[in-house]
C-alpha cells in the first residue's frame, strides 16, 4: 500500500461534524499529531481504533474508508 494514499475520511467526516482533530485525539487519549497524521493520510489507524473513531462519530466504521472501484 503506498504511503499517503488517501485511505481514509477522517478529516472530512471531523469537518462534517464541526469537530477537531484535538477534540478527537482528547477523546482516544492520542497525541494530537497522531491524529494529524490520520487526517493527512500519512498514517494509518488500526482498524480497532477506527472501529473507536466511528463510534465517537456516531457513523458507520464504512463512512470513514474512501471506496474503492472494483475493477
Amino acid at each position: 500500500m503506498q504511503k499517503g494514499a488517501n485511505i481514509n475520511r477522517i478529516k472530512a467526516v471531523l469537518a462534517e461534524q464541526n469537530r477537531t482533530s484535538k477534540w478527537l485525539a482528547g477523546e482516544l487519549g492520542k497525541d494530537q499529531a497522531t491524529i494529524s497524521k490520520w487526517c493527512t493520510n500519512t498514517y494509518q489507524p488500526s482498524l480497532e481504533t477506527l472501529v473507536k473513531v466511528a463510534g465517537l462519530l456516531n457513523v458507520d466504521v464504512r463512512d470513514l474508508i474512501v471506496k474503492t472501484e472494483i475493477k
